[in-house]
């Protein structure tokens, strides 16, 4: 059996949406993937610290972090790729323009920095655990780097505002933008550097529309059931919902897992 490098994203995948846990039989599949010699990692937006827990519950010691601005390899992190600071830098001037209020991640935690309350007067607190610490002398063109930005701004003001597309980002909410290093892609072909693995022997699982980034057609890409249509339309093959075994399905299907090992 040819070793293959496997990458799965969390939320939908990995985990149950509505329990927020593991799927007991994501679990048993990475198991067993390891264990017929394959290498497996995660693949996520979510920030290293929150990615953490996951790794651990699921016996990972590999993933593509920070939406592929982050790797870590056998526990260790290998690669760190900020903002383009001239692009963060024009966005944040833009904002301080239109009095559009913002929050900047610094550090690799959930503490975000503001020099004044814009951002909760017009958005109001994020969904999230969050740390917010307030800075008003705070000058943002000293600052080295940004690891995200959550930009104050509605769908509305979003299209009125070209400039805010200079860099990728995701709208959580009604109310606000996330800024961030939008490449999964990117840091799946950095880590397959890393590892000297063949891109062909690549397999991503996915489920949501920031996950069309990762499904390229040099290597594998399977959507799971509960999977968004426009990802499934992309995909090589479509396996069952996550909570239906879907990701133990599709590596017995294609013969990864080997039935004597499950």
């Amino acid at each position: 059996m040819n070793k293959k490098y496997f990458f799965f994203d969390i939320d939908g995948t990995l985990t149950d949406q509505a329990a927020h846990r593991i799927v007991p039989s994501a679990k048993l599949a990475l198991d067993l993937l390891r264990q017929n010699g394959h290498f497996v990692a995660i693949a996520t937006g979510r920030a290293l610290y929150k990615t953490l827990p996951v790794a651990r519950a699921t016996d990972t010691d590999n993933f593509v972090c920070y939406g592929g601005a982050c790797l870590v390899l056998n526990g260790k992190v290998i690669d760190d790729v900020p903002l383009e600071r001239e692009k963060a830098m024009s966005l944040l001037d833009h904002c301080d323009q239109q009095g559009i209020g913002y929050l900047l991640l610094l550090e690799d935690c959930d503490q975000v920095v503001m020099k004044d309350y814009r951002f909760l007067e017009q958005a109001g607190l994020r969904t999230e655990l969050t740390t917010y610490v307030y800075q008003p002398d705070l000058d943002v063109h000293a600052i080295p780097s940004i690891r995200k930005l959550y930009i104050a701004v509605t769908a509305e003001a979003e299209q009125q505002n070209p400039w805010i597309n200079q860099l990728g980002h995701l709208r959580m909410t009604k109310d606000y933008i996330v800024v961030q290093y939008d490449a999964k892609k990117d840091g799946i072909l950095r880590m397959m550097k890393q590892v000297g693995g063949p891109l062909e022997d690549v397999v991503v699982f996915g489920d949501d529309t920031n996950d069309l980034v990762m499904f390229d057609p040099r290597w594998t890409s399977i959507a799971m059931g509960n999977g968004k249509q426009a990802l499934k339309e992309k995909a090589d093959y479509v396996t069952a919902n996550n909570t239906d075994d879907g990701i133990l399905k599709a590596c017995r299907h294609f013969g990864w897992i080997e039935e004597s090992q499950s």
